[in-house]
Formats: C-alpha cells, sequence, structure tokens
C-alpha cells in the first residue's frame, strides 16, 4: 500500500509540473471546440405524443351491444392485431414510407424556401466548412463527368436511383418512432434544420402513420363490405324485379278464377316472399359489415400535438467545449506521465 501512495503521488506531481502544457493544450483545445460547435449547423427537433387506443375487447363489447338491439350478430372478433406497435418504426423507416414523404411541401420559418421535402434536403441543407473541404476533390472530379439528362420521375421504392436511396437513408435518420412498453405511448420525433419544417413534417409523419395503420387494419373488412353491398344491390334488384312481376300478374288476372292461373299467382308470390327473405338477410349482413369496419377502425388521441420549437436541439455547444478540454487534459496528462518519458529514453539510445 505505500509504494502506490508514493507511485500515486508522484504522478500527482509530475502532472502538477506539467500543469502549463495541459493549461495549454486546454486553451486551444477551447478555442477549436468553439469554432467546432458554432460550425455546426442548428437542428429542431419536434415529437408528437400518442395515447394508446382502448382495448379492442371492450370495443367490441360495446358494438355488440348496439348491434345485438338491431338483431345482429357480429361474432368474435377480438382477435389479436398482427400489426403490433412494435413495428410502427420499422414501418416509418420503410423504403415505401419514406418515399411517400418525398413530394410533402416544406416551407422555413423566413419563407425564402419553399419546395418539396426531397429537394430540400438534397439542395437547402447547411453544413460545416470542413464538410465542404473534404467534398471539394469530389466535386472537381464530377466536373469532368458527363452528367445523365434529368428528368422528372416518381420515385420507384423497387428501385431507386443512388441519389434517391442517399436521401432516404438521411431522411430516416432524421425521423424516429419510440414505444413505451409499460404504458403504450407512442412518441414520433422529426429533426430537422428549420423549426417549422420538423414540425410540419413531423404532424405529416404522424398522419401517414395512422393512416397506414388503419388501411392496415380495415382492409378485409372493407373488401368484405364492398362484396356486402353489391350482394346487397343484386338481392335488392331481384326482389323489386319479383315484386313487380307478381304485381302485374295479379293485376292482369283479377277476375280469373282458372286453377292454373292461381297456381302461377302462387307460384309468384313464393318467389317474391323468397326473394324479400334473401334482400332482409343480406340487408343484416350488410349492417354488419359496416358495424365491423366502425368496430376496428383505431381511434388515436394525441397528447402532445407538434408544436414549432424555438430553441434547437443539436448541436450541445457547451457538452462539445466540454468533451474537447476533457480529451486535451486526458491527452496532455498522458503525454506528461507515460509518453514524455518514452520518447526521451528512445531520443537518448538513438544518441
Amino acid at each position: 500500500m505505500e509504494e502506490q501512495e508514493i507511485d500515486l503521488i508522484e504522478l500527482a506531481q509530475k502532472v502538477w509540473a506539467g500543469r502549463k502544457l495541459i493549461f495549454k493544450w486546454c486553451g486551444i483545445a477551447a478555442v477549436a471546440g468553439i469554432i467546432v460547435a458554432f460550425s455546426i449547423p442548428r437542428e429542431y427537433e419536434t415529437s408528437i405524443t400518442l395515447a394508446p387506443e382502448s382495448s379492442s375487447k371492450s370495443n367490441a363489447g360495446n358494438m355488440g351491444a348496439l348491434a345485438a338491439i338491431a338483431g345482429i350478430n357480429l361474432g368474435n372478433s377480438t382477435g389479436e392485431d398482427a400489426l403490433s406497435p412494435a413495428l410502427y418504426p420499422d414501418i416509418v423507416s420503410s423504403t415505401p414510407f419514406l418515399t411517400e414523404l418525398f413530394g410533402v411541401r416544406v416551407k422555413d420559418m423566413e419563407g425564402a424556401c419553399e419546395t418539396t421535402l426531397y429537394d430540400y434536403l438534397d439542395e437547402h441543407q447547411r453544413s460545416p466548412w470542413w464538410s465542404a473541404v473534404l467534398s471539394a476533390p469530389f466535386k472537381l472530379l464530377a466536373l469532368f463527368r458527363e452528367r445523365p439528362e434529368e428528368v422528372d420521375r416518381v420515385p420507384d421504392p423497387f428501385r431507386l436511383t443512388p441519389e434517391e436511396a442517399g436521401i432516404a437513408e438521411a431522411l430516416s435518420r432524421r425521423i424516429s418512432v419510440a414505444i413505451d412498453k409499460k404504458t403504450g405511448i407512442t412518441t414520433i420525433s422529426v429533426t430537422m434544420q428549420d423549426p417549422l419544417i420538423s414540425a410540419t413534417l413531423t404532424d405529416t409523419v404522424m398522419i401517414k402513420l395512422q393512416n397506414y395503420i388503419t388501411d392496415y387494419r380495415t382492409n378485409k373488412a372493407k373488401h368484405d363490405l364492398a362484396f356486402t353491398e353489391k350482394l346487397y344491390r343484386e338481392a335488392r334488384a331481384d326482389y323489386f324485379a319479383a315484386q313487380k312481376k307478381y304485381a302485374d300478374y295479379v293485376d292482369g288476372n283479377q277476375n280469373v278464377i282458372l286453377q292454373s292461373r292461381l297456381t302461377e299467382q302462387e307460384r309468384l308470390r313464393n318467389e317474391m316472399s323468397l326473394a324479400y327473405n334473401i334482400y332482409n338477410q343480406v340487408a343484416q349482413q350488410l349492417q354488419m359489415a359496416r358495424a365491423k369496419v366502425q368496430e376496428i377502425t383505431p381511434v388515436y388521441t394525441v397528447v402532445q400535438p407538434a408544436t414549432v420549437s424555438l430553441r434547437p436541439a443539436k448541436p450541445n455547444k457547451m457538452m462539445i467545449l466540454i468533451g474537447f478540454v476533457f480529451l486535451a487534459g486526458v491527452g496532455s496528462a498522458g503525454w506528461i506521465l507515460f509518453v514524455k518519458d518514452l520518447v526521451k529514453s528512445w531520443r537518448k539510445e538513438r544518441k
């Protein structure tokens, strides 16, 4: 223990002896940190919070009670939903979802830029000065290459161009969806260099995600509803035709007492009754299909709507400054304690 204590004291003395070097490096790092912090463009984050949906069992019970009053049986429709909230982040980061956002119209706070989201991410992004320095050689090489003719095309998720794939990847990094497993709260966040564009895009992402989930959950029910409506129209037409045929026959044979005519009248009455029963059953099925669509249509509650952010979320200038100074302090202390003596001994051996 005594040797370890002596070593610690010696190390502290060596660091204190080289304090001027440490202060010098920390001062240089502080200046560099300030330059870097003010060179990084500001980015604003907007978040929307969605409350979880109510229990499907209670919804089904309420809808079933209403349907029972009308004499309709909805059956057991409380099956497990295949589209769980855990898949929401994957949906938002999917290529089809991102490409649908390319054409969204955006406008910055100053009103100087009003274009599509694709053009905004492609042409109106600010970058730090070192990005321009590093990309300068590639831009010079691009001047000597033949550029393909630019044509207006609709982005195809199945086959994106390199530029479209790059924009989709950059957009995916700027959109995040977080799910709280305990409470079921869904939080959608978007980070952009303009606060108004960030708020606008956050609201758009929320609406598109809601529409995607609604279409997914009601897809089969809507197909069943469309098919039932077709059957309803056919059954109604058949019933009206049978009713008219029976009425025309009765009007044309009011004073006839022949058994053959009475038999034909009875047959037409039976056909009309059968058509009416089918029409009535299909009408009930139609009401059941409409109630089914209404039952499984999700209802969203926005707890925290999108608002234009007043303060930038990035960069954190203080943390950048502290990080630069900390690394400079650790590096200079390591130089004094370990590297400096090794360099001196190596030079002596060479001499």
